[in-house]
């Protein structure tokens, strides 16, 4: 009985790390342009051999915690105007799509710069995706506008379109590191306005993870007091058990 209660709690405390290692990383990101919070889905996991044998029927059935889903929240995170020519953000479901050197992927930070060359990348240098393929400037171009639509035009004339899309389930999404996104189907965004000289921050909110983090800090501290208790319980029923054989 000891042991199955301690592997219970063993389940629960693993669970809550791997929820508190996702806080920690929302948290760290509160300031990052565009990033979008994720939580963790639990369910109960019954144990399929093992049985406690003071209930009857179906309560025998031990039942364990499992995180099985990461989900990633994307409303939309707050407005915050900066006037920059090269600051873009979305009002609506769409994504920009970036070229990286794993393949295409998406974001929700406009944050853009022309680098050396004259492309338009993003923070982390990965050129920016118009409908044509990259975003080409030349040195002497100036006056750079985005209309709603992301068509670009600059001093020299139009420059192409920003490459926006959108995803019927964006919950295929998966984490590709730098605040980008990939798997997926990319459609043709419908539901989506560019807004140049804004960008969006994150959407993690500072109070609601901070109370998230001193819940889960309670929980687990909760369930390793049982745990300790259920160990001195063990040691004394030993050693009175000795006792009574000596």
């Amino acid at each position: 009985m000891i042991e199955n209660a301690q592997l219970i709690g063993l389940s629960r405390q693993m669970a809550l790390q791997r929820q508190m290692d996702m806080v920690a990383n929302n948290i760290a990101n509160i300031n990052t342009g565009g990033f979008k919070a994720e939580q963790v889905l639990y369910e109960e996991y019954k144990m399929p051999v093992a049985r406690h044998g003071d209930f009857r029927g179906q309560d025998r059935t031990l039942s364990y915690v499992q995180d099985w889903a990461t989900v990633q929240d994307f409303s939309a995170g707050p407005m915050v105007q900066t006037d920059g020519p090269l600051d873009v953000a979305i009002s609506g479901d769409g994504f920009f799509a970036v070229q990286t050197a794993g393949g295409e992927r998406y974001t929700r930070s406009g944050a853009f710069q022309i680098n050396n060359a004259g492309t338009l990348v993003d923070l982390a240098g990965n050129p920016v995706l118009g409908n044509g393929g990259p975003i080409q400037f030349g040195p002497e171009e100036t006056d750079i506008k985005i209309a709603a639509d992301g068509s670009i035009s600059s001093s020299e004339g139009a420059k192409g379109q920003l490459r926006i899309v959108e995803f019927a389930d964006q919950q295929a999404l998966t984490r590709q590191g730098d605040n980008l996104l990939g798997g997926g189907t990319p459609l043709p965004a419908t539901n989506s306005r560019v807004l140049q000289g804004f960008i969006e921050k994150s959407n993690v909110s500072g109070v609601a993870e901070m109370a998230e983090m001193i819940r889960v800090t309670r929980a687990y501290e909760s369930i390793a007091s049982l745990g300790q208790k259920q160990d001195d319980m063990r040691r004394d029923a030993i050693r009175r058990l000795g006792s009574m054989n000596a």
